[in-house]
């Protein structure tokens, strides 16, 4: 390959990496009065990555570089993922990225002092500012008539809203039936969080506990506290993740590192040899949900998971859980129970949370809903899909960090890991026979080991669907999610789903 072209691809990662680094920072170290200076050097960055990005010399070495007979399969496919990207960048005028770099900072501040007041209006004005640059973005990007598409594009390489709405609305109707019916069944679910304090240290030591044995490097990343658990950083070798901690339940530090631990081997597991070029990428954000919603779910929530971690965490929380076996606990993290807060909802009403966001924003793009009436149409929609309606807007339309930054098309890719994650734990278990003995025995290695090979370590060289297909025998389905949810809520609720 040529030297100029694969220099011109490790500057671009450099600066995703200081991007990353910033946002990173800005979600947990940044100075309350620091905020619009880093509105303006995220700004200046993502100028500067737009330029290299959109620079003829670029595009003529990409051009070239297609046509070239020696390139190895994974300079071909280096070649292929940045040119892609650069023919949905070049078509942004550089004015427009700037202007979202700021606008996202800015809804930022302005999303957490809404959430402070409890109000969305404190909100509503930022909001609109980065809806207006979305649908500018989205139509710059170009779209057969659903501008929604320009923007899951760079989320979801391939995915359509023609094909998405068919599968998430089949997703709706199969669950909301099935959440009726475990709501429905007379069940004791032992309250062993009320009034119990579990000691936020402690917490914050077996999180970090989970992390190593998850073979998290914890040389190579660390964790740190947000208000809205993530991961970023700036290459395979320092890998960000955060945490939340509540001191009344340590569920939702425990699963949050557990669901960001996914991500973050992911990101630790790209192949050397791919360090500071477009391969060192996830194929799509559903794939790489798909690792975060596996370790959480299909492992964390599962008994052979607890069997091991139990008698652990009990020994972390000797006062608070000296009474507590293993068959309430386990019970415990497997109630389904519709509630408020997406990040804190069991496995089988997730989807319909994500159900709600992506429906509003398909009628936010299309202009179809006008943005005062945001909250009441959410409200509506939690009512009407889950059975609950929000107290206030904090707990309800300003949950979510994403709209912050203005990342319409992103919410779907939650409801896609998941459907991926059945699929590709389905397959672990079959090339893994020992699979649940080995979770039982704490020994989360060989199926991390297993995913890095499968996924991990090949990157952005096939599309998500494809390396799916190939790792499990087919692509996109809700067959072995929805299978999974049966077989195992139905035993855990003595019923037939």
């Amino acid at each position: 390959m040529d030297t100029w072209l694969l220099s011109r691809m490790q500057e671009l990662k450099d600066l995703q990496g200081l991007i990353g680094l910033a946002t990173w920072d800005q979600e947990t170290y940044l100075p309350a009065k620091a905020g619009p200076a880093r509105a303006h050097q995220l700004s200046t960055l993502q100028g500067i990555h737009h330029e290299r990005l959109v620079d003829p010399r670029l595009g003529d070495a990409l051009a070239r570089a297609a046509t070239e007979a020696g390139l190895s399969d994974d300079e071909r496919a280096m070649v292929t993922v940045l040119q892609r990207e650069r023919e949905r960048e070049v078509r942004v005028p550089a004015a427009l990225v700037r202007a979202l770099a700021e606008a996202q900072s800015h809804g930022l501040h302005a999303w957490r002092e809404a959430r402070k007041e409890r109000r969305f209006a404190r909100f509503q004005p930022a909001l609109q500012r980065l809806l207006e640059l979305r649908r500018e973005q989205a139509d710059a990007y170009g779209h057969d008539g659903e501008r929604y598409d320009g923007l899951l594009e760079g989320y979801e390489p391939g995915m359509r809203v023609s094909r998405l709405t068919p599968v998430l609305t089949t997703l709706r109707e199969q669950l909301i039936p099935m959440v009726g019916k475990l709501t429905g069944a007379k069940r004791q679910v032992p309250a062993l969080f009320d009034g119990r304090r579990y000691d936020k240290d402690a917490q914050w030591r077996f999180t970090l506990r989970l992390l190593g044995d998850l073979g998290f490097d914890l040389e190579a990343g660390r964790q740190d506290l947000s208000i809205h658990p993530f991961t970023g950083g700036t290459h395979a070798l320092d890998v960000r993740l955060t945490t939340h901690v509540d001191e009344s339940n340590p569920l939702s530090a425990i699963f949050s590192t557990i669901h960001e631990a996914g991500h973050g081997l992911f990101e630790q597991g790209f192949s050397p040899e791919h360090y500071r070029t477009p391969l060192a990428a996830s194929p799509s954000m559903g794939l790489h949900e798909s690792q975060s919603r596996l370790w959480e779910n299909l492992v964390g929530r599962g008994r052979p998971f607890w069997e091991h971690y139990f008698p652990l965490l009990r020994e972390s929380f000797p006062d608070a859980l000296a009474q507590v076996d293993l068959e309430a606990f386990h019970t415990v993290v497997n109630d389904v129970r519709p509630s408020l807060i997406r990040t804190e909802s069991d496995e089988v009403t997730y989807n319909l949370h994500i159900a709600v966001r992506y429906e509003l924003e398909l009628l936010l793009i299309r202009d179809e809903l006008p943005l005062e009436e945001l909250p009441a149409a959410w409200n509506a929609r939690m009512e009407r899909y889950l059975g609950v309606t929000p107290p206030d807007d904090t707990q309800g339309v300003l949950q979510d960090i994403h709209w912050a930054w203005g990342e319409l098309g992103y919410f779907p890719t939650y409801s896609l890991g998941n459907l991926y994650s059945a699929s590709l734990y389905r397959a672990a278990g079959r090339e893994l026979p020992d699979l649940e003995g080995q979770l039982r025995r704490g020994q989360m290695l060989p199926l991390r080991d297993w995913l890095r090979e499968r996924i991990h370590r090949q990157g952005f060289r096939l599309p998500a669907e494809e390396r799916v297909r190939e790792v499990t025998g087919q692509g996109l389905t809700d067959a072995d999610f929805l299978g999974y949810l049966r077989a195992k809520y139905g035993a855990l609720y003595g019923i037939s789903l």
